[in-house]
Parts: structure tokens; C-alpha cells; sequence
């Protein structure tokens, strides 16, 4: 399972993706943005659990990059002042902005929704091989996470173990990330998330006392008020990681027949930050194949 419960399109300060150009990452990036603004600013940004956040992400010591490709497609990035920072005493830099976040709890949904309307069919059963998909599709899209450690072989993929709390705090209007990627404070539509962990191969699903106790914690030393909020829920999931995210075509040999393959997998805790825009890629290079046949 995925760590999908919420993300905000800017968790991509520690990212790596050093085999890919990062023109390409700037334009996943944007499409994703850009599509995830859209519904922000419509009608069904409540049904669609996507709303704009504001909020700063800080760093214990200055960063490289100060400022990364992606401060010109989320809104009013700037630095923040020392008058800011004096709120982060372990802190030397930040980031202040405006971003998207969005509740997968109620997006997947609404998504599934739009994808039937749109006479789109789901089938929900278990897939063990490619082979079982070859003589019903005439091309199948690998979009199976963490499942394509078995059903391609891709053994570069891994499990990231990633733990949340939901707390009731709604005096908290603005987010709060430190760039480390694991303390975190995500107002919410319903409820703040606090954050995190970043576990690399674990695939444990059950809630730990411990990290429990390691969020809050941190979360309390960035926002004392947090401490005294009620914990409404709590929850663990693991986030498909890779080098790099996969995004190519390659044609299988099932049985002797070639079968064209388009694969969209391994983006870690960016699922949703780059998933529109790797979707594009995926269906260009479907469009691809269909040309070719």
C-alpha cells in the first residue's frame, strides 16, 4: 500500500533523480501542479480533497540550491527573513510559499468516479503475470508500484515505510516542513497531518508506539500547539521507490509474442507530486505504439 493519504507538491527538495534531465522533472512537475491548481479552483475541490496551502519549508543548514527548479511553478515562492526564523532557532534557512495539497483519501475516489463516467471499466483482481493480460489487451500499462518487484522483475524497486498521524488542530492554517523530509505539519480540509517517517525496506504495516511518539515529538519542537492537540487516527504505508521513476516503453516476449509495455512506476513519495505528469508521458508513448501498429 501506498503512502497516498495526503501529499503536497513540493515534497521534492531531497529528491534524486540524477539519471533523468531535469527538464523533464521541471515539466512532470508543472503538468502535475498545473492539473491539481485547476480543481483547487473549481467546483470540486472538496469532493476532490485538493486545496491551496501556504506554509514554509526550513533547513538546518543553508541548502546548495537555494532556489530549486520548481519555486517558479509553485506561487509567491520567496526566502524567508530572519524575523520569520527566529521561530526555528535550529534552523538557518527557509523557504515560504504557496503550494497544493491533496487528500488521496478523496481524490482516488472522485478520479475512479471521472474514469467510469468516461465509460472507463475496473476490474479488480490479482495479476501474476503480464502473460495473463497479453491475449485480452492489445497494450497493458504497468502502473503496479511495489508489485512490479514480481510481476516485470524490477529489482531496483523498494519499499519506503512512511508513518502519519491525523490530529484535530484547526487554530493551524499553515504548513511546516523541514527539509529533511521526515518532520512535517500538513493543515488539512478535515484534520493537520503531523509526519513523518522515511523508512528505507521496510515493509512493516503496523503502527510503531515509538515512531508515535519520534512524530510528535519533533512536530512539538516546530509547533509547541501541537502538543495539546487530540490524535484522531493513526496510519502507515509504504511508498514504491526507485532510483529513478520509470517511465518507458519496452516490448515483452510472452510465449514467443511481442506484447508492447508502457511502465509508470517507482515514485516514491512523489507519487502524486509528479503523477499527472508522468501520466501524460505514459499515455504519449501509448499514442506511440498505437501509431506504429
Amino acid at each position: 500500500m501506498e503512502l497516498l493519504e495526503f501529499c503536497y507538491l513540493h515534497n521534492f527538495q531531497s529528491i534524486s533523480l540524477s539519471d533523468i534531465p531535469v527538464e523533464r522533472q521541471r515539466r512532470w512537475f508543472r503538468d502535475s501542479f498545473d492539473h491539481l491548481l485547476t480543481i483547487a479552483h473549481s467546483q470540486h475541490s472538496s469532493d476532490a480533497g485538493v486545496m491551496q496551502s501556504s506554509g514554509v519549508q526550513i533547513f538546518k543548514e543553508v541548502p546548495a540550491i537555494k532556489k530549486p527548479f520548481w519555486s517558479e511553478i509553485v506561487i509567491g515562492f520567496r526566502f524567508m527573513t530572519d524575523r520569520e526564523l527566529k521561530r526555528f532557532p535550529d534552523h538557518k534557512f527557509g523557504q515560504a510559499f504557496t503550494t497544493i495539497k491533496c487528500e488521496c483519501s478523496s481524490y482516488l475516489p472522485w478520479l475512479e468516479k471521472r474514469f467510469k463516467k468516461a465509460r472507463g471499466q475496473v476490474q479488480q483482481r490479482r495479476v501474476n503475470d503480464l502473460l495473463e493480460l497479453s491475449k485480452s489487451y492489445d497494450i497493458i500499462v504497468n502502473c503496479s508500484g511495489l508489485g512490479s518487484i514480481k510481476l516485470v522483475g524490477d529489482t531496483e524497486v523498494y519499499p519506503v515505510r512512511g508513518q502519519v498521524l491525523k490530529v484535530e488542530a484547526p487554530w493551524l492554517q499553515h504548513f511546516i516542513r523541514d527539509s529533511d523530509g521526515c518532520t512535517y505539519i500538513y493543515p488539512g480540509i478535515k484534520s493537520v497531518t503531523l509526519g513523518g517517517t522515511r523508512q528505507e525496506c521496510d515493509g512493516n504495516l503496523q503502527v510503531d508506539k515509538e515512531d508515535t511518539k519520534g512524530i510528535l515529538e519533533r512536530c512539538c519542537r516546530l509547533e509547541s500547539s501541537v502538543c495539546k492537540a487530540k490524535v484522531l487516527s493513526q496510519w502507515v504505508g509504504l511508498r514504491p521507490s526507485r532510483r529513478n521513476v520509470r517511465v518507458e516503453r519496452e516490448v515483452v516476449q510472452l510465449h514467443g509474442q511481442p506484447v508492447p509495455v508502457v511502465h509508470n512506476y517507482g515514485h516514491g513519495g512523489w507519487g502524486v507530486t509528479l503523477a499527472w505528469g508522468t501520466a501524460l508521458d505514459a499515455l504519449g508513448l501509448v499514442r506511440q505504439y498505437l501509431d506504429e501498429i
